[in-house]
């Protein structure tokens, strides 16, 4: 039955939180000794018979892990990693909803002293990154993004092709990576976005290996205001279904509408509207020559509870 892999995790704690809607149980394991399978995260994260979430995420010591904890011993500060797995149990690179979510849980739980304006650098499947708390949610570097079909890419600016079960024909489509894989589509219009039926997987050709998240983008008109560049988004979370929020996927989708509007124009800073929120967006140069993406965003803890099963 859906509910009996709950039953092996009966007395464990958690807490429930939230990053613009992109909801997550958290897990403290600071002994490493929590080894969760794809059937419990799965019935965790069922919304009828589970705690409900799109994901479970686990605090565990990057030293625990073995095939990470080189991040730690050739950088010491990570000393926590978050270990995120989607709702359907499998594994992900990397949230970066669920990042920030993890470090403002690492600090309610008092785990780390974070103060407003300092930094904090943590483990992940998508390597070492740098999260800075700020006075209304946190910052995290999450490294440079990058065109997975490069070379495709730079002759045409479309590298691949996205079908929904209602549409005539395929849409033409981007490949982004920012650690973990996009396909990023753009609309003509809001009205289109809102319409959306993203309850059926889109069909991804070429696909990556290990599937691909999915973005539908409105670029705003005008597309600047202030500086800042502003588009809207829905998401399709690979191992998920839709999501309120992507935070890795509004990286994407701005990564995506600069590049298409590079011949006439780049700005630095974005905001992107989601169904759960609002999220900014910025690009910097690294000393590699290369952009790091910047996602900045709130991100709260709703509850605490004990599984337990009667």
């Amino acid at each position: 039955m859906a509910h009996e892999p709950l039953e092996q995790l009966s007395a464990l704690a958690y807490a429930k939180g939230h990053a613009t809607g992109n909801d997550f149980v958290m897990l403290a394991d600071p002994e490493g000794q929590l080894d969760l399978s794809a059937e419990q995260v799965a019935a965790l994260s069922d919304r009828h018979f589970g705690l409900g979430a799109d994901g479970v995420i686990r605090a565990v010591p990057t030293s625990k892990l073995p095939e990470y904890a080189y991040q730690v011993q050739s950088d010491q500060d990570a000393y926590w990693f978050m270990d995120y797995r989607n709702a359907d149990g499998s594994i992900a690179e990397m949230c970066g909803n669920g990042v920030r979510l993890f470090v403002h849980f690492l600090v309610q739980e008092k785990l780390v002293d974070l103060p407003v304006g300092s930094s904090l650098r943590i483990g992940s499947r998508a390597g070492v990154k740098e999260v800075t708390r700020l006075p209304e949610g946190y910052a995290v570097n999450l490294g440079p993004w990058g065109l997975i079909h490069a070379e495709q890419a730079a002759s045409s600016a479309l590298d691949s092709t996205v079908q929904l079960a209602f549409w005539d024909q395929a849409r033409p489509a981007l490949s982004i990576t920012m650690g973990n894989p996009h396909t990023v589509v753009a609309l003509a219009e809001n009205a289109e976005l809102e319409e959306l039926n993203l309850n059926e997987q889109p069909e991804v050709f070429p696909s990556p290996d290990n599937g691909t998240n999915v973005e539908f983008v409105v670029p705003a008109d005008p597309l600047v205001l202030d500086g800042i560049g502003q588009v809207s988004m829905r998401v399709y979370e690979r191992g998920v279904g839709e999501t309120l929020s992507c935070g890795t996927g509004a990286c994407a989708a701005a990564a995506a509408v600069r590049f298409w509007a590079r011949s006439t124009l780049i700005v630095d800073d974005w905001v992107v509207n989601i169904p759960g929120g609002q999220v900014s967006v910025s690009f910097r140069k690294n000393e590699e020559g290369t952009e790091d993406v910047i996602l900045a965003g709130p991100a709260q803890l709703i509850s605490r509870g004990v599984i337990t099963r009667q």
